[in-house]
Formats: structure tokens, C-alpha cells, sequence
């Protein structure tokens, strides 16, 4: 690429930002994220057919709800919630949850759970006529929630972790990237009215 000069008669773009020059990787040996925070955790288990992952489920988490920031997401996931911290924290203290993924509200992305075990993010769930879609599945919560936009640098991080998981697990394709509503209708409704399908395909299809 020419940057500050004419290419064909037509002035050259500008270098895109260093935030989305980031090309994420999966580490085969690993099976964890290049470029995320690693934070293991306990609520995982060993996948039935651990060669099988085969959805990308999308879902929205804030803790307490509504409230955005702190270490809670990281505490929930780790099982040491503080349940005097928040009233909020006592009802939900006994959940043992997971998800590999958090793409946070600032752009920073966690993992907990390697992406050839299962982590428990998707409860009762069925994607195209097949229950347990924790079997088969990789789960991504966003910091987020029903009632507000979410950020623009966690369409982009969504964006390109998602053709990383692509690139690494070819059976996700566009079509097999879903919402929790979606594999789980009536009961769960993340990741929620205001999360933009069309432009997370968009940028998804530019990062490709």
C-alpha cells in the first residue's frame, strides 16, 4: 500500500488505525486466542466430540446489570463473586457459568476456557434441530445489554475474533454465528435489540 501519494490518478486511503489493524490467531496447540488476556476457568469440561465446534453463539453480559466495568465479569467466571459487593451478586453466587470469550466495553478480550473444551454458556439450547449446543459451540459474551448501543470497537473486535475462530474451526461459517436468542428462544433474549446484526456481518466481511 501507498500511503500519501497517488495510486492510479486516485489519492491513496490513509492507513487504517493500529485498533483495527489487530489480526487475531488461534493457537492450534492451545487452542486459545492470540492477543486475549488469559483468565482459565473452572466451569468447563471436556467437549463430546472435541473435533466438532461447529456455532459461534454471541451473547451479552453486564454485571451488575446495567453497569459496565470493574473485575465482576472476571469474578462470575472464576466463581469468587463477592455476593456483599452488590444484592445483585447474593442471587446469582451459586451459577457456575463460562464463556470462552469476553470482548470488553474498552476493547480488551479475556478467555477462560480453551476453545477445544466446553464451556457452560448456553444452557438449554438447540441450533437447527440439535440440543446441547454447548457441545458444539464457542460462546463470545460482549459487555453489554438489552437497553443500551453497544461500543463500535466490539464490532470490530467481534468482527475480527470471529474470522480468527473461522480461519481455525472452518465449520463456522457467517450463517452458523447466532445469538443466545436465538438458540434459546423465550429464555434468553441477548444479545439484545440493540445489537447490529447487519453491521457486525459488514465488518466481519471486511476483516475477512
Amino acid at each position: 500500500m501507498v500511503s500519501g501519494s497517488l495510486t492510479a490518478g486516485r489519492a491513496a486511503k490513509p492507513p487504517l488505525p493500529a485498533a483495527a489493524r489487530v489480526r487475531y490467531a488461534v493457537r492450534r496447540a492451545t487452542h486459545r486466542l492470540s492477543g486475549a488476556r488469559w483468565l482459565p476457568s473452572p466451569n468447563c469440561d471436556a467437549r463430546p466430540h472435541p473435533a466438532d465446534v461447529s456455532l459461534l453463539v454471541v451473547h451479552a453480559i453486564s454485571l451488575p446489570p446495567g453497569r459496565f466495568g470493574g473485575r465482576w465479569i472476571d469474578a462470575l467466571f472464576s466463581n469468587t463473586l463477592d455476593p456483599a459487593a452488590h444484592p445483585y451478586f447474593g442471587r446469582i453466587r451459586q451459577l457456575k457459568v463460562s464463556s470462552h470469550l469476553c470482548l470488553f466495553r474498552d476493547g480488551a478480550v479475556r478467555q477462560y476456557v480453551a476453545f477445544d473444551r466446553r464451556a457452560w454458556h448456553a444452557g438449554e439450547s438447540a441450533f437447527e434441530g440439535r440440543a446441547r449446543c454447548n457441545d458444539f459451540s464457542i460462546g463470545v459474551e460482549l459487555e453489554g445489554c438489552d437497553e443500551q448501543p453497544f461500543e463500535a470497537r466490539q464490532y470490530r473486535r467481534l468482527a475480527q475474533v470471529a474470522g480468527a475462530l473461522m480461519r481455525a474451526y472452518p465449520a463456522i461459517t457467517p450463517a452458523r454465528i447466532v445469538g443466545h436468542s436465538d438458540i434459546a428462544p423465550g429464555r434468553k433474549t441477548d444479545p439484545g435489540p440493540h445489537f447490529d446484526w447487519a453491521r457486525f456481518h459488514a465488518e466481519l466481511e471486511a476483516v475477512a
